[in-house]
């Protein structure tokens, strides 16, 4: 469990820097350059969208490479970034993947009470 853990919380980190690059590019092209409406909209809270873009990604990333050594710590890692990203940016089609896999990676983590039989 802890295996699958560190797999999905660092493939979670990675998608989810994707989604944060252009969750802060996007808040970025708006306020440089302005609205358009109807076209393209500056969102409610884009200090939330540019810190959680940061800050979500980096915890999944290293709560996956905690689940091995410190499940306990890595999984609530884990939780916070899939929270985090959640919280930030919604929930829709680039954002369900790392949702999920921060989300499920967190509670293995969390599970994973003694170590792995090999």
């Amino acid at each position: 469990m802890r295996n699958a853990a560190l797999v999905l919380g660092i493939i979670a980190g990675l998608w989810g820097m994707l989604v944060g690059f252009f969750g802060y590019g996007y808040t970025e092209f708006i306020a440089w350059f302005g609205e358009v409406p109807d076209l393209a909209e500056q969102v409610d809270h884009p200090g939330r969208i540019r810190a959680f873009g940061l800050v979500a990604p980096i915890l999944a990333i290293a709560g996956g490479a905690m689940a091995r050594s410190a499940s306990l710590l890595g999984g609530l890692l884990l939780i916070l970034s899939a929270v985090g990203m959640f919280w930030a940016f919604g929930y829709g089609v680039f954002t369900m993947f790392p949702i999920a896999m921060a989300g499920v990676g967190g509670l293995l983590a969390l599970a994973a009470r003694q170590p792995d039989a090999y």
